[in-house]
């Protein structure tokens, strides 16, 4: 991966940045959709959307689809699925801009993760920024009696989801297609949402029919998941994992801008010292710089 030509690593990293700029308005969308359509519908619906287009698409590379792609397909979905449950359910409880940031954690947590999943110990590097992040955490997100709401916590959680989800993106794309990946994850995480959906939700919500979810769907679908998660696959491919979550995690940084501008929100000065910690804690995980390593020989995680 690493002998990948620079011209090639830039493009990754552009569509990364893209990605992250399409996920962070997305937060704005969604916040917005949730007072006409109940969370797992809205997941439904765009999940629907992206997964049938994409499908049409690339038809000719659904062919003759193996036992193994599928099962690996239906994993990603899986993931998939209990994470952004997790954050759109989180998102009817806090603010759109926390949301967007303490989904990015999953940058911290990968390393840890991976350990578990390895048994390969993360450097001091890491053990660190997971201190900056925890310590962020607490900021944005404890409120005076020292409790969490519901929805900053469902979102915690979401982002342990999403970590496992990019370990095994990278473990996935190197011997399969990830435009078949896509497609597959997609279609599970859709056909999930309609199943639990009746259940979670209610009853089929009429509202979705109106102009303005019909544009939220349509920009949450084609352009939040579909053309989002095919960018991450693809250019997933080219880069390593630590660089992509890195890119990424700018997701936040977008959702909290674009929560200020079109949502109107509010950010006290301990929630944006809470932000900044957070990541400060992103940055010190990923980038490989000599004055901010804590040994000679640092393992990469993954």
């Amino acid at each position: 991966m690493n002998n990948r030509p620079k011209t090639t690593q830039l493009l990754a990293i552009s569509g990364f940045t893209v990605t992250a700029m399409i996920w962070g308005f997305a937060f704005v969308v969604v916040k917005n959709s949730l007072d006409a359509i109940g969370p797992t519908y809205l997941l439904a619906f765009r999940f629907t959307i992206a997964a049938l287009v994409l499908a049409v698409i690339f038809h000719k590379r659904l062919k003759n689809l193996s036992k193994p792609v599928l099962l690996e397909g239906a994993v990603l979905g899986g993931y998939l699925f209990i994470a952004y449950l997790l954050q759109t359910v989180g998102l009817q409880y806090t603010t759109a801009g926390k949301n967007a940031f303490l989904t990015t954690i999953y940058v911290v947590l990968v390393p840890f993760l991976h350990w578990i999943l390895s048994r390969k110990r993360p450097g001091g590097r890491c053990v660190a920024a997971a201190f900056l992040a925890i310590l962020g955490i607490g900021l944005l997100s404890l409120q005076g009696d020292l409790t969490m709401n519901r929805g900053d916590l469902l979102t915690l959680i979401c982002g342990i989801s999403f970590a496992f989800h990019m370990i095994y993106i990278d473990k996935y794309t190197e011997k399969h297609d990830p435009v078949t990946l896509t497609v597959l994850q997609l279609s599970v995480t859709a056909a999930l949402s309609w199943i639990m959906a009746p259940f979670l939700d209610g009853a089929f919500p009429a509202s979705v029919f109106r102009g303005d979810v019909v544009v939220s769907m349509l920009y949450l679908g084609l352009l939040s998941t579909m053309v989002g998660f095919l960018l991450q696959n693809v250019c997933q491919k080219y880069t390593s994992p630590s660089t992509a979550s890195l890119v990424l995690s700018l997701e936040s940084v977008f959702g909290v801008l674009f929560s200020v501008i079109f949502l109107k929100e509010y950010l006290t000065g301990r929630m944006v010292a809470g932000c900044v910690l957070i990541f400060g804690g992103i940055l010190l995980a990923e980038l490989d710089l000599p004055f901010l390593s804590f040994k000679k020989k640092e393992r990469r995680m993954l």
